[in-house]
């Protein structure tokens, strides 16, 4: 489920400057934040920095054109990252008055982040000897997990704020932000990967192919060839979610598609997807989806028939 992050006040009128990316901005000791905002319509906007960036979604939609990457649509809720250097080309295919599309933009210094994934490597090691955490740019467009996005949120705040302490709580945020990206990125890798030379790997894999059964930690940790202790805290280090929330999540997934096929029962789903009790299920759903599976069963019929 994609997190959405708290909308930021737009410029006045008066204040603004450009109906086009108008920029406002924050500076700090190891980051600039800036809030764009954007009035009318417009297409293949450049837009660069030098540090490695962090772009958030709050308002309306773009059409993001990356170096030797595939045009895509860029939504609130969804993040992405951006090496030092590179032009970003930006379409604003909705962008009216009423209408805007707001987005920030977290620059970082590159000292920071050599200084946190050093700190990670030394004290935190990965599983795999032959691995490292670090940044990677092939996983640069991803959804808002609770984390992140309670991160930039605090980013906004800590760096738009005039205390004096301002400079030590952004270093400490950043930190975290950055560890919670590569957790996420280091997901979105294991959820896609074939090969099961990596424990985890395997584990999510399997978890993935058996949504129908009571999966235990235990018989997770014996497949990953860990102990309980190990295994936990590693998925946990590793992925930023823990195996339960991870196991959970992807039943609801499951869960939601199978939700959308005409006729199905929710009590049939339950069953299907290795709960008990229909009525547990039901308050799983609510709680990590945001409603319960016949209000989304409903949404979805609505949304097909006024397509």
């Amino acid at each position: 489920m994609n997190h959405k992050l708290d909308l930021v006040k737009l410029s006045s009128e008066s204040k603004l400057q450009t109906l086009v990316e108008n920029r406002t901005s924050y500076s700090l000791e190891r980051c600039e934040l800036s809030v764009f905002e954007t009035y009318t319509e417009s297409y293949k906007v450049p837009l660069t920095f030098n540090d490695f960036v962090i772009t958030s979604m709050l308002r309306g939609k773009k059409v993001m054109h990356l170096n030797e990457k595939k045009e895509f649509e860029y939504l609130p809720g969804e993040t992405v990252i951006v090496p030092p250097s590179e032009t970003m080309r930006i379409d604003f295919p909705e962008a009216t008055d009423f209408n805007p599309t707001q987005c920030i933009a977290l620059a970082i210094d590159n000292h920071q982040i050599k200084q946190t994934i050093r700190y990670l490597n030394e004290y935190f090691p990965k599983e795999s000897s032959d691995e490292e955490w670090q940044l990677n740019y092939d996983e640069y467009h991803f959804y808002n997990n609770e984390e992140i996005a309670y991160l930039i949120n605090k980013i906004i705040k800590v760096c738009s704020d005039t205390s004096r302490e301002k400079d030590v709580l952004a270093d400490l945020t950043l930190k975290e932000l950055l560890v919670r990206i590569m957790q996420t990125q280091n997901l979105n890798v294991l959820n896609g990967e074939a090969a099961t030379h990596n424990p985890l790997a395997y584990v999510i894999g399997y978890i993935k192919s058996n949504l129908n059964e009571k999966i235990s930690i235990e018989s997770l940790s014996n497949k990953a060839c860990m102990s309980k202790a190990t295994f936990y805290r590693l998925f946990k280090r590793e992925l930023g979610i823990s195996p339960n929330d991870f196991i959970l999540t992807e039943k609801m997934k499951k869960a939601k598609e199978m939700l959308l096929k005409p006729g199905i029962k929710i009590a049939s789903i339950s069953y299907e997807l290795g709960f008990s009790d229909a009525n547990y299920f039901i308050r799983t759903f609510k709680k990590v989806v945001g409603m319960t599976p016949g209000a989304f069963q409903s949404q979805s019929m609505v949304s097909r028939l006024s397509f």
